[in-house]
C-alpha cells in the first residue's frame, strides 16, 4: 500500500505570515477578514482561483485565522468578513478545481469547508463572537454560502452585485457547504421563493434580496461601510468577550511526521498500513495542572487542554485528508484518569473565563470531527487506559468500544470513570451529549450512570450500565478485538459511511445535522453521477464553451 509522498501531503499547519488568501485587520472590537485570493497560489497545479475563488488552501487559512482571532484577540467581539477586490466579494469553490480533483477530494474538501463554516455558527452560540458579511461585490455559490454561515449580512446595492446559489442550473450539482440548509432553516427563506433562487443564475440584488430574506440588510455604496461598521459595533456589544485580557499567541504545533505515524506532544498516531488501521493514543496531563486563571494564562499555548486540542485537530485533518485507504481508527487513551478529572474540575469551575471557554469550544469541535469523520471508530480500553470524564468523550464518540477485564488481575483491570463533563460540557452537532445519544436520552438508563459518576467502573460494571459495547476477558480479548477489527475493515466503505453517518447522529436532527446527512448522502452521490462528472456532465463541461448532456431519468 503506498503512502502518501511530501508532495502530495496536505498541511493544515499555517500562521498570517504566510497567508496568500486572506488580510487581517483590527480595530478595537472589529476585525475584518478580507479575502484577497491569489489566484496563483492554488494548493495543486491545473487552475487559476480567478474572481476570489477558493480551494482547500483557502479554506486552511480561514480556518487558521478564525482560531488565532478567537484566542490571540480576546478584544475582537465581532469579526466583518469581506472582500479586499472591487466588485466581487467571492465566486465559491473553483470550479475547475473541482472538475480535476478526485472524488474524494471533493467530499473532503466540502467536510473541511462545512466544519469552518459550521464553526462560526458554534463561537457565536457558544462564546459570544459574532460574524458579521460585508459583501461589497458579486456573491455565488460557496462565496455566499460563506456569508449565510455569519450571523447577518449587509449586500452593497449598486444595481450588480447579487447573491447567488448556481450550482444546480450551471454545475448539476448542490450547493455543498450548507448553502440549500441553510437558505431553508436559517435564513427561512419561502419554499416557493428558494426554488426560484437556487435555479437561477444570474442571482437576486439589492431590495429584492432583502425582502426574499437572502441578506438583512442592503446600503448604497457611499453609505456601505459606514453601515457595516454600524452595526458591527451594535453585534459587539451583544457579546462579553473581554476588551483588556492578556492573549494567547498560538505557537507552532510541535509534531514529527513519519512514514507511519503522526507524533504530537499529547497525541500520537500509528498506522498499520497491511490492517489499514491506524492507532490515536491520546495522552493525559503529566504533572499537575495550574487550577487557577492566573496558572492558566501563564501557561498560553502550553496549557495541556488547549495544546491537545490543538494536537487532536491536527492529527484527525492529516489523516482524514492523506490517509484516504485507512478507514478505521483504534482510539486509545494512556495516562492517569485522576489528572484527566482534575483537569475537568478546572475546566468546569472557570468555563466562563474566555480563555477557558474558547479551549472548551476548540474541544467540542474536535470530538465533533470525530463524529462526522467517514471512518470506523472503535475504542481499546485496556491497562493503562484512562478513559475518564473528558477523555470518555473519546470512546462514546466511537462506534464500539471494547474493555478488557482481568479476572485475576482486577487491581490492573482498566477503568473508566464518568463525570460532570460527560454531561453536556461537549454537545454533538444535535445539541445532545454523547450520552444522551447513546441512551436516547431515557432517564432510565442516565440516571444510575449520573450515580456512578466520579466511580472507577471496570468492565464488568461498565458493561453492566452500557457503556461499552463488549468486555472480554484476557483470555478472549486478543481473538474478539481482531476479529472484530478485520471483519470490519474487510466491509465495504461506502456502505459502512453511510451507516456510520445514520447511527452517530439518532437524535433530534437541527440545522446541522441535515448539513452533513446532505452532503454524505446527496452531495456525494451526485458527485459521482454522470450528470455532473461525466465527460458531458455540467462540472466537467463548464467554461469549455460546450453544453452538458444529461441523462434525462429520474433516479
Amino acid at each position: 500500500m503506498s503512502t502518501p509522498s511530501e508532495l502530495s501531503r496536505v498541511d493544515y499547519q499555517t500562521d498570517p505570515s504566510r497567508y496568500r488568501h486572506w488580510k487581517l485587520h483590527f480595530e478595537g472590537p472589529v476585525a475584518t477578514l478580507a479575502c484577497d485570493i491569489d489566484e496563483n497560489a492554488g494548493l495543486r497545479p491545473g487552475y487559476k482561483l480567478k474572481l476570489n475563488s477558493y480551494d482547500l488552501g483557502v479554506d486552511i487559512e480561514l480556518h487558521d485565522a478564525v482560531n488565532r482571532i478567537r484566542f490571540e484577540h480576546p478584544e475582537v467581539r465581532t469579526v466583518v468578513v469581506t472582500s479586499a477586490k472591487d466588485k466581487v466579494f467571492c465566486s465559491g469553490a473553483n470550479i475547475f478545481m473541482l472538475g480535476v480533483s478526485s472524488h474524494a477530494w471533493k467530499v473532503n474538501f466540502c467536510k473541511f469547508t462545512n466544519e469552518t463554516r459550521n464553526s462560526f455558527e458554534d463561537s457565536s452560540a457558544h462564546s459570544g463572537l459574532k460574524f458579521l458579511a460585508a459583501v461589497n461585490g458579486a456573491c455565488a455559490g460557496g462565496g455566499y454560502e460563506l456569508a449565510l454561515a455569519c450571523d447577518e449580512i449587509i449586500l452593497v446595492d449598486d444595481r450588480s452585485s447579487a447573491v447567488s446559489l448556481p450550482e444546480v442550473p450551471l454545475l448539476g450539482v448542490l450547493p455543498g457547504t450548507g448553502g440549500l440548509t441553510r437558505v431553508t432553516d436559517k435564513r427561512r427563506v419561502r419554499h416557493d421563493l428558494a426554488d426560484i433562487f437556487c435555479t437561477t443564475t444570474e442571482g437576486v440584488r439589492g431590495q429584492k434580496a432583502k425582502d426574499w430574506r437572502l441578506v438583512d440588510d442592503i446600503a448604497k455604496p457611499a453609505q456601505f461601510a459606514a453601515k457595516v461598521q454600524e452595526r458591527a459595533l451594535q453585534l459587539a456589544a451583544q457579546s462579553d468577550r473581554p476588551a483588556n485580557a492578556k492573549s494567547v499567541s498560538l505557537t507552532p504545533i510541535q509534531r514529527t511526521i513519519e512514514p507511519d505515524a503522526l507524533r504530537y506532544r499529547h497525541v500520537t498516531v500509528e498506522i498499520d498500513r497491511t490492517r489499514r488501521t491506524a492507532t490515536f493514543t491520546v495522552k493525559a496531563p503529566t504533572g499537575p495542572l495550574p487550577s487557577d486563571i492566573h496558572g492558566i494564562e501563564a501557561a498560553g499555548a502550553d496549557w495541556y487542554p488547549l495544546a491537545l486540542g490543538r494536537d487532536l485537530d491536527d492529527a484527525i485533518l492529516s489523516m482524514r485528508t492523506n490517509e484516504l485507504e485507512i478507514g478505521t481508527w483504534l482510539i486509545k487513551t494512556e495516562g492517569d484518569a485522576a489528572a484527566v478529572l482534575a483537569m475537568d474540575t478546572t475546566l468546569i469551575a472557570h468555563r466562563s473565563h474566555w480563555l477557558v471557554r474558547e479551549t472548551i469550544g476548540l474541544l467540542r469541535r474536535c470530538f465533533s470531527r470525530l463524529d462526522v469523520s467517514s471512518r470506523s471508530l472503535f475504542a481499546l480500553i485496556e491497562p493503562g487506559s484512562c478513559f475518564a470524564g473528558s477523555f470518555l468523550e473519546f470512546a462514546l464518540a466511537c462506534d464500539r468500544s471494547y474493555m478488557l477485564v482481568l479476572p485475576d488481575e482486577p487491581e490492573r483491570s482498566p477503568k473508566l470513570t464518568v463525570d460532570e463533563a460527560n454531561f453536556g460540557l461537549y454537545p454533538m452537532a444535535t445539541g445532545q451529549s454523547r450520552l444522551e445519544r447513546r441512551f436516547y436520552g431515557e432517564d432510565s438508563a442516565l440516571a444510575p450512570i449520573r450515580a456512578k459518576a466520579g466511580e472507577p467502573l471496570d468492565g464488568d460494571a461498565a458493561f453492566a450500565l452500557g457503556l461499552v459495547t463488549s468486555n472480554p476477558d484476557d483470555i478472549d480479548w486478543a481473538d474478539e478485538t481482531r476479529i472484530a477489527i478485520e471483519e470490519r475493515v474487510a466491509m465495504s466503505p461506502d456502505a459502512l459511511t453511510g451507516m456510520e453517518a445514520n447511527l452517530r447522529f439518532n437524535g433530534p436532527e437541527n440545522m446541522v445535522t441535515r448539513i452533513f446527512g446532505r452532503l454524505t448522502a446527496w452531495q456525494n452521490w451526485i458527485f459521482q453521477r454522470p450528470n455532473a462528472v461525466g465527460e458531458k456532465g455540467a462540472l466537467k463541461v463548464y467554461g469549455k464553451g460546450d453544453k452538458a448532456q444529461f441523462d434525462w431519468n429520474r433516479v
